[in-house]
C-alpha cells in the first residue's frame, strides 16, 4: 500500500478544539467534539448562547458530526461554559475524541446494535488512557450499527455490528465481539502510536503509514488479549461494507423498529444560526448530528413528530428529501478563510435558490484548490479560481 495522499508531513497536526482554537480570517474558531454526534437539548442550548454572545452567531456542523463556533471573542469563557455543560470531559483528550456513530444507533430497519452506548464507552476508555492524548486530531473512530452508513467513511478504526473491524476502511480479517469492541479499538489506536516513527515522516492517519492497516492488524493479532482473530480459513475476509459513497441525506420521517419515529432534517450548507440552534434545543428532544451535516431527532411519537416537523420548518430546516439543499455542501470560503478566492457560501446559496429540486449528483463548492470538506464518492465540484468557478467531477 502506498504511503498515502498526505505522507511526509513536516508538522504536528493542528486541528482546532475547544481549548486549542484556530485563528481564522474571520476570528478565532473553536471545535467541540460530540462523540456519536449526540448532544442533549441543554447542551445545544449552551452552544447556541455561546455562538450568540461570544461568537459570530453561527454553529457549523462538520463532516465528523462535531460543531464549530466562529468569531470567538473570549475563548476562555467559551471553554468554561462548554466544560460546565459536560462537553469537555478531558482537557488533555479534547481534540482526539473523534467518534462517529450511525445516527439511528440500531433503531432503523437494518440496525443491529445500539452503537451510541458503545460510543460513550469508547469515549470514556479513550479519555482514561493518558498516552492516547497524543493521537493526531485527524484520527477517527467509527461505530456502524449494521446500517453501513458510516462504514464507508474511511475512519481509521471502524467497528461493524456484524462483528468486523476495519482499519483505514479496509476489512483485513479482524473479528470482534460486541463486548470486546472498545478494548480492541483502543488497542488499535495504541498500535498506531507504536508504529509512528520518531525520525521519519509524520502521519496523522493509518492510511498514511506504509502498509498501515496490515501493520496495525499484525500488532492486534499478536496482542496477549487474543481478541482479534483471522476468519476460520486464515485468509482476510472480504470487505463487509459498501464502497465509500456520497450519501444523500435521507431527510424526512424514518420508521423505527420499536414503532417510534425519527426525523432527519437538512441544514442548509451545514450552518445553524444561534437562533435556529436555540429553537432546536427548545423542542426538548435529544439531537443527533450526522456526518452529512443534518440533524436527527429520534424516538418521537407520531404526534411529537408532527410538532417537530412544524418546528423545524418554522426555523428553516427542511424535511423534504427532494429539497434543492439535499447534497449541496460548501467550505467556509471568504471571509472565513484567507486562502479562499470567493464567498462560496453566498454563491452556493444563490445557485441553490435557482433550483427546483435536489441536484442529481451531490455538489460541493470550494473556495480554492484544497477543496476542504469535499465529501467522499461521486461529487460535482465547483472550485473557485481567479477567473470564476471551474467544474470538476471525479
Amino acid at each position: 500500500m502506498p504511503v498515502g495522499e498526505s505522507s511526509g508531513r513536516s508538522r504536528p497536526d493542528a486541528c482546532p478544539g475547544a481549548l486549542q482554537v484556530h485563528e481564522a480570517a474571520d476570528g478565532l474558531l473553536a471545535r467541540v467534539r460530540l462523540p456519536g454526534g449526540a448532544v442533549s437539548a441543554a447542551q445545544l442550548r449552551v452552544l447556541a448562547v455561546c455562538a450568540a454572545e461570544l461568537g459570530a452567531g453561527v454553529i457549523e456542523l462538520t463532516s465528523r458530526a462535531n460543531v464549530q463556533v466562529r468569531g470567538l471573542r473570549s475563548p476562555e469563557i467559551f471553554a468554561g461554559r462548554v466544560a460546565a455543560a459536560g462537553l469537555l470531559p478531558s482537557p488533555a483528550h479534547e481534540r482526539v475524541r473523534n467518534i462517529l456513530a450511525s445516527p439511528l444507533s440500531g433503531r432503523g430497519p437494518d440496525g443491529l446494535l445500539d452503537v451510541l452506548a458503545t460510543a460513550y464507552a469508547l469515549d470514556r476508555a479513550l479519555c482514561a488512557r493518558p498516552r492516547l492524548a497524543a493521537l493526531p486530531g485527524r484520527f477517527l473512530f467509527a461505530l456502524d450499527d449494521g446500517t453501513r452508513d458510516v462504514a464507508g467513511l474511511g475512519a481509521d478504526v471502524t467497528y461493524l455490528a456484524t462483528g468486523r473491524l476495519l482499519l483505514a476502511g479496509r476489512d483485513i480479517g479482524l473479528t470482534v465481539a460486541p463486548d470486546t469492541a472498545v478494548p480492541l479499538m483502543i488497542d488499535a489506536a495504541e498500535a498506531f502510536l507504536d508504529e509512528l516513527s520518531t525520525d521519519g515522516p509524520r502521519a496523522w492517519r493509518i492510511r498514511e503509514l506504509p502498509d498501515g492497516p496490515a501493520r496495525i492488524a499484525s500488532r492486534l493479532r499478536d496482542a496477549p488479549s487474543g481478541i482479534a482473530t483471522r476468519p476460520p480459513d486464515g485468509r482476510p475476509g472480504r470487505m463487509d461494507a459498501p464502497p465509500a459513497s456520497a450519501r444523500r441525506p435521507c431527510a424526512g420521517r424514518i420508521a423505527q423498529r420499536d414503532g417510534s419515529v425519527a426525523i432527519e432534517a437538512l441544514v442548509p450548507l451545514g450552518r445553524l444560526t444561534s437562533a435556529q440552534a436555540g429553537a432546536l434545543a427548545h423542542t426538548g428532544h435529544a439531537v443527533r448530528l450526522t456526518p452529512w451535516r443534518t440533524v436527527v431527532l429520534p424516538d418521537l411519537s407520531p404526534g411529537e413528530a408532527d410538532r417537530a416537523e412544524q418546528a423545524l420548518a418554522a426555523i428553516g430546516l427542511t424535511t423534504d428529501p427532494d429539497s434543492p439543499w439535499a447534497g449541496v455542501t460548501a467550505c467556509a470560503g471568504r471571509p472565513g478563510c484567507v486562502k479562499a478566492l470567493a464567498d462560496v457560501q453566498a454563491d452556493a446559496r444563490r445557485w441553490v435558490h435557482g433550483l427546483g429540486r435536489a441536484p442529481a449528483t451531490p455538489v460541493h463548492w470550494s473556495g480554492c484548490g484544497r477543496r476542504c470538506g469535499l465529501p467522499r464518492g461521486q461529487v460535482l465540484q465547483m472550485i473557485a479560481t481567479t477567473n470564476g468557478y471551474e467544474e470538476h467531477q471525479e
